[in-house]
């Protein structure tokens, strides 16, 4: 055998083996440091006495239970019904303004949950925009709605998540099945029977994918539950950790959130496949109908009914109270120094994360094993666990562990990595995927090594996924608010702690500058995720 294989290709392929046990390794490393949270919530529940458990259950379980559930269920209801009636319109009517009115059913994107029960609180006070328009209609009599209950809480979550319904629906609604509503309409079928037994079936996987985003959001949604005071898994977590500083409790409540939270996935996984929807590729091309004069007029009512409620009244809100801001010289230099801290955080995780998450990603893309694909999808542990069950994994395992770490940006920068680390991860395991594995031989046959092989060869052809995966943990991290409320040093506040202080205390002055920055700083990722998005649809 030695006969037909030379020496130094021998050496060469013990040494590429070499290479990957150790990179192997390297990815294990990474998804270990990304479980320590729940490693540590697990071992600290296990911690709590059978008396302890069942006092938790007596005093906060059920309504927690119910409060979480509850609130899930109805906010996947408002999703679905903002979501597919948007999407429908836009992806089956052809009406001036269609490109615009897409960009607007996105926007919401942009604006935190917290921002949205801090602005909508004010403008349903009686001295507010919606307040005051509520008593002109209905007198003084009549108190302005009330968000701080279920309703409320369910209106915000549904105006900042129903996007996500919406750009799935959409892509879904544009594929090519002209052919089988027409058979539909041959056979007799109103225009509501082909929507009830043609589209909706082939609509069901895009809206299950939609509402596992939605719901996986509401279970760890800590933002407007706090503002809006209403008492869910999250918000009792904190409530443990920072009022009570019970931290056993507080990860007994977040194991049982953690496996909701898995549940759902794995019900969701479960049905989605059971069922088969194939769409007919031989299909004809999908023919946009042109809207009618009546149909525009419904359309952008219905359009800007949403639009004004989901971004329009917040933007309108955050520029009125930033000028005001502006005009009374109160951004100033602390102002500056918050949103320099934002930056400097968001800046440091994002490049930490991308460098962290190539080892899983490039591991994955070379082996494509069983062991590989655990990995990676084992280092998606962070989409699990909402900020607050991170924040306590952390702390419990630098108080025990690395204590020299404790109340300084090391352990504020660690958590908000693992929190984000899938985000990196898919969008590099996405790019490569696309690359050539014969480009890289070429490499290795004129001479490279290793490390001039990646530098010469992988990086430059993978480095729009490496620039997307910064962007999105750029972005997600400049907006994350409970781990940073939760480990960040003293004295050292962001954009989002400064709203969820100054909203506490009714600053609307330095909140709203605030908020219009945060906005300003998700603009970009959302033109990256949009961009080609609209095109190919259209295109459909």
């Amino acid at each position: 055998m030695a006969a037909f294989f030379p020496t130094s290709f021998s050496r060469s392929i013990s040494g590429s083996g070499r290479r990957f046990i150790s990179l192997g390794g390297l990815a294990a490393a990474v998804v270990l440091l990304a479980a320590m949270p729940l490693l540590y919530v697990v071992y600290s529940s296990l911690q709590l006495s059978v008396d302890q458990w069942f006092q938790l259950w007596s005093s906060r379980l059920p309504e927690l239970l119910w409060n979480t559930l509850s609130l899930a269920v109805l906010v996947a209801i408002g999703c679905v019904c903002l979501g597919v009636s948007s999407a429908w319109w836009i992806a089956r009517r052809e009406f001036p303004g269609r490109r615009l009115a897409t960009w607007l059913m996105i926007l919401p994107l942009t604006v935190p949950t917290y921002v949205f029960a801090h602005i909508y609180t004010t403008l349903l006070e009686e001295d507010g925009w919606l307040g005051q328009l509520w008593i002109t209609l209905f007198g003084n009599d009549n108190s302005p709605p009330d968000l701080y209950n279920i309703w409320g809480v369910t209106l915000i979550l549904s105006l900042a998540g129903f996007s996500y319904v919406f750009l799935l629906a959409r892509t879904a609604l544009s594929q090519p099945i002209r052919s089988l509503e027409e058979a539909a309409q041959i056979q007799g079928a109103s225009a509501f029977e082909v929507f009830w037994r043609i589209n909706l079936p082939l609509l069901r996987p895009a809206i299950a994918a939609g509402l596992a985003v939605v719901v996986l959001h509401v279970l760890s949604d800590f933002g407007a539950v706090s503002m809006l005071q209403y008492q869910t898994f999250t918000l009792a977590i904190f409530q443990q950790m920072e009022g009570r500083y019970d931290h056993q409790a507080a990860a007994g409540l977040s194991l049982i959130l953690v496996m909701l939270s898995l549940t759902f996935l794995v019900l969701e996984r479960f049905f989605r496949s059971r069922q088969r929807y194939h769409s007919a590729r031989h299909s004809r091309h999908m023919l946009v109908r042109k809207a009618t004069r009546v149909e525009t007029c419904l359309i952008w009512f219905w359009l800007g009914l949403i639009t004004l409620f989901a971004f329009g009244l917040p933007l309108a809100w955050m520029l009125s109270w930033s000028w005001q801001a502006w005009s009374q010289d109160l951004i100033n230099a602390q102002f500056w120094g918050y949103a320099g801290n934002s930056l400097m955080v968001a800046v440091i995780a994002a490049s930490i994360a991308v460098v962290v998450a190539f080892p899983v990603a490039f591991y994955n893309a070379r082996k494509r094993t069983a062991g590989s694909q655990a990995l990676l999808q084992f280092s998606s542990v962070g989409f699990v666990l909402p900020g607050p069950v991170i924040a306590l994994g952390i702390l419990s395992f630098l108080l025990a562990q690395l204590p020299f770490l404790y109340g300084g940006l090391g352990a504020l920068l660690i958590a908000v990595v693992i929190r984000f680390l899938p985000l990196a991860v898919q969008s590099q395991d996405a790019a490569m995927a696309q690359l050539t594995p014969s480009l890289e031989q070429a490499g290795r046959s004129l001479g490279a090594g290793p490390f001039e092989n990646l530098r010469r060869v992988i990086l430059p052809m993978i480095r729009g996924g490496m620039a997307t995966a910064w962007v999105l943990v750029f972005i997600d991290t400049l907006k994350e608010l409970p781990a940073t409320l939760i480990l960040r040093p003293t004295g050292f506040d962001t954009l989002p702690v400064r709203i969820w202080i100054e909203a506490s205390e009714e600053m609307l002055e330095l909140a709203a500058p605030a908020a219009l920055m945060l906005v300003i700083g998700t603009l970009p990722v959302l033109w990256i995720m949009m961009h080609g998005h609209t095109a190919k649809t259209d295109q459909q």
